[in-house]
């Protein structure tokens, strides 16, 4: 089941010339949603600006995302994505995202922090790898004051990881950089949503979203009626 939330953006920029309508995101991550693979559900699901992919998911499902909504795809990998699972989709599946590089789309600034450790078959978690992550892009973005999308496999930690569970904890060091970007809007997988008390929080100013599976995230401008009426995540307190 394919799910929805809205959130409003701090800033107006990106909805310059979109006549009121949001910027809608189709977030995915580590399992196949059996509703996007009928057509007739897609199309219930209405026009896509962004794919977002989080991890885990075949390149060969991404792309057939991109080509049945007519949408850019921005992804990173995760721990089961071996470069030999991808070295044969370069021909028809756009690269991941660099580690801490930018991506723009819609008008929206994208940020992505892949796996941080091995990946493939034995994948390792890398706690100094997620803090060499988190320092390169708090450096990157130094100065900038504009708001930006964060794109991870893993989330940090003690916002929608699995505390007790070493393998699906989440990294200190990017709870360090939530806290220091404040980034309206962290998209993540890696977390079962079975084992997730909720699959979006509040943290501060940010609204964490757990994509596993598949998420349509509507995005409306500073003060929109239609934002305030269906309304972002709820509240909730800050763990991390």
């Amino acid at each position: 089941m394919t799910r929805h939330l809205s959130i409003e953006w701090p800033d107006a920029t990106p909805f310059r010339d979109r006549g009121g309508a949001p910027i809608r995101l189709l977030a995915v991550s580590d399992q196949i949603d059996p509703a996007l693979e009928d057509e007739r559900s897609r199309r219930a699901a209405g026009p896509i600006d962004v794919i977002v992919g989080c991890g885990d998911l075949d390149c060969d499902h991404l792309s057939f995302l991109a080509d049945g909504f007519n949408a850019p795809l921005v992804y990173v990998l995760g721990n089961h994505d071996s470069d030999a699972r991808w070295e044969a989709c370069r021909a028809y599946c756009p690269d991941a995202i660099r580690s801490t590089s930018v991506h723009h789309e819609a008008g929206l600034s994208i940020a992505g922090l892949t796996w941080p450790g091995r990946r493939g078959p034995g994948a390792l978690r890398s706690e100094r790898g997620a803090w060499d992550q988190a320092l390169r892009l708090a450096v990157r973005r130094f100065g900038r004051p504009e708001p930006m999308i964060v794109l991870s496999h893993v989330p940090p930690r003690g916002a929608g990881d699995m505390p007790g569970g070493e393998y699906h904890r989440g990294f200190r060091g990017y709870s360090w950089l939530m806290r220091r970007l404040r980034p309206p809007l962290w998209i993540h997988g890696h977390t079962p949503l079975a084992a997730a008390a909720e699959w979006h929080i509040q943290h501060g100013s940010t609204t964490m979203v757990n994509a596993t599976g598949a998420v349509v995230i509507e995005i409306w401008a500073p003060g929109s009626w239609a934002a305030s009426m269906t309304g972002p995540a709820e509240p909730a307190p800050d763990r991390a």
